[in-house]
């Protein structure tokens, strides 16, 4: 276990997996931590009677305050939408590092913003600073996971690219326990909703000062023709000499897979555009990754992050501050679960696997919760003791929790940032961002209403997503786990049957790495990545 399930596709020098890719890749991923902040705390804050007395909104009736809570939450989710294809922009012209440094200071103006709104403001700067927050997101999760794709070794880009799951839940836990924190230890008041807005600045502030210290990505300075500040890069991440065998072998790779997609594309800002619209396997690859966030929203995900309080109350919790220990509970789960996926999951069992299960359980947990609701009526009989089939119900949530967290709430972004070639990546990243923050926003804007509508009905319809999402998977997805970045597009190739692919291209892969060597001389120099190689052809035959 000392590696953690690290399954390496060729013989791989120890140095390789060093501190300083984990480290910029921390540094990236937290901008995951904003987001997830972002996502959890909201709900609750809205929820809390000194918000709504601050803005006058005790004295609106349930639909009034559904809408004004809805606009709150949604509007952010239109900022990402639109602040997705911002970060195709940066991430072009500015690069990944600072694409990143621009998106912090961007969400410590919108942070800052919204802990500028009172009584006597209105709620006016405080939708403005939620847009721009979400501006801010939405060119963050676009440049965050193609970075560490691009950095990261490939027997660990999984665990790498799901650092921003970790981080990303790591902020929930935080979002959805500090409302719970705020009701016990401070009485109502301006001070006890505004400290919830302001720790978003903590997490915008650490990226802001971690970017400067960033490692570019060697990928994308060979696209801009800075070879010479690519290969120093590529050296510094692995650790090793800029002439050892891995370094040159695998920068090779790069410039390689560089040069035959400018032939592809053409350079220039449009060329992935132009590239995307004249090559039908890459449009059916950005509609394969946009579908993700399609199911991914499907399973009510959003629905709960941003409307816990809603949730737990049709199940037939009461009380703010029993309402807020709930979630906090699942914020834990999330988090425990998130690990358990980035140690475990998703470089052992794949990206397939863990959907086809997370698909499966959630359903179950979801029909459960319904069926539960639909019998026993728990809002129409409200109580501050839950009965047994309460109790199961509530079970059956974090079981839900359980499946989803280590399964759905990464895993398509890990599959986004791989399955494209580089010099498309953060177009088509922005196309996937983009999908999330839509189908984000659809959701949060009308889940009031839907539960309004629909009652138990809602879990029923976010059940069937889940089922109807199991055979897209298996039929249509293929597996990218350690797949090396530059060999993905032969998962795609005429014919090829999703659920045969990954075993194919990664005999191919072995078998040119193979023949490659031994076309090669035979270097003094190489030492034990040598030998490896020497052994791992005695094993072969």
């Amino acid at each position: 276990m000392a590696k953690l399930g690290r399954v390496e596709d060729r013989p791989t020098p120890e140095q390789v997996y060093n501190w300083k890719v984990y480290a910029n890749s921390i540094i990236a991923t937290w901008a995951a931590v904003m987001f997830g902040y972002d996502s959890a705390f909201i709900g609750t804050s809205i929820s809390l009677a000194s918000f709504k007395s601050e803005f006058g909104l005790t004295t609106k009736s349930t639909t009034e305050f559904n809408l004004i809570s809805a606009n709150i939450v949604s509007v952010y989710q239109a900022g990402c939408f639109f602040g997705a294809f911002f970060g195709y922009l940066t991430g072009y012209f500015l690069g990944r590092k600072y694409g990143l440094l621009l998106s912090s200071a961007i969400f410590l103006l919108g942070a800052g913003l919204q802990c500028g709104a009172n009584s006597s403001t209105g709620l006016g700067i405080m939708y403005a600073g939620r847009i721009i927050v979400g501006l801010s997101i939405g060119i963050a999760s676009n440049l965050a996971p193609i970075y560490v794709a691009e950095i990261a070794p490939p027997a660990i880009r999984g665990r790498l690219i799901g650092m921003y799951e970790l981080c990303w839940q790591l902020g929930g836990v935080v979002g959805f326990w500090i409302n719970y924190g705020v009701t016990q230890h401070i009485p109502a008041s301006h001070k006890q909703w505004v400290i919830a807005f302001a720790v978003q600045l903590i997490p915008g502030g650490m990226l802001f000062v971690g970017s400067f210290m960033m490692i570019e990505s060697p990928r994308w300075l060979v696209s801009r023709d800075r070879n010479a500040a690519a290969l120093t890069n590529l050296a510094k991440l692995r650790n090793l000499p800029e002439d050892a065998p891995y370094v040159v072998e695998e920068f090779a790779e790069i410039e390689a897979a560089i040069a035959h997609e400018r032939g592809l594309a053409g350079a220039g800002f449009f060329g992935p555009l132009k590239t995307v619209m004249r090559s039908r396997t890459l449009m059916y690859r950005i509609l394969l990754g946009s579908s993700l966030f399609v199911w991914q929203n499907g399973t009510g995900i959003n629905a709960i992050n941003y409307y816990s309080p809603t949730i737990f109350k049709s199940i037939g919790i009461t009380g703010t501050s029993t309402s807020l220990l709930t979630t906090g509970v699942y914020g834990l789960i999330k988090l425990f679960g998130a690990l358990i996926w980035l140690l475990y999951l998703v470089d052992s069992f794949g990206r397939r696997g863990v959907l086809l299960a997370g698909s499966l359980g959630g359903a179950i947990s979801m029909y459960y919760i319904g069926a539960y609701i639909a019998i026993a009526k728990p809002a129409e009989h409200p109580s501050t003791k839950i009965g047994p089939g309460g109790q199961s119900a509530i079970a059956f949530f974090y079981i839900w929790t359980i499946f989803y967290s280590p399964t759905w709430n990464g895993t398509p972004w890990v599959i986004g940032a791989e399955m494209f070639p580089q010099h498309v990546r953060t177009f088509t990243q922005a196309c996937q961002a983009a999908s999330n923050w839509f189908w984000g926003f659809i959701i949060t804007r009308f889940t009031p209403q839907m539960f309004t509508a629909m009652g138990y009905g809602v879990y029923i319809f976010f059940a069937s997503l889940m089922i109807i999402s199991i055979p897209f998977i298996y039929f249509i997805l293929p597996e990218t786990k350690q797949v090396p970045l530059e060999r993905m597009e032969e998962l795609f190739e005429p014919g090829m049957k999703p659920w045969k692919a990954h075993g194919i291209v990664m005999a191919r892969v072995h078998e040119s790495r193979l023949a490659r060597h031994d076309a090669a001389p035979e270097s003094p120099a190489s030492g034990s990545f040598e030998k490896a190689r020497a052994e791992e052809r005695v094993e072969t035959v």
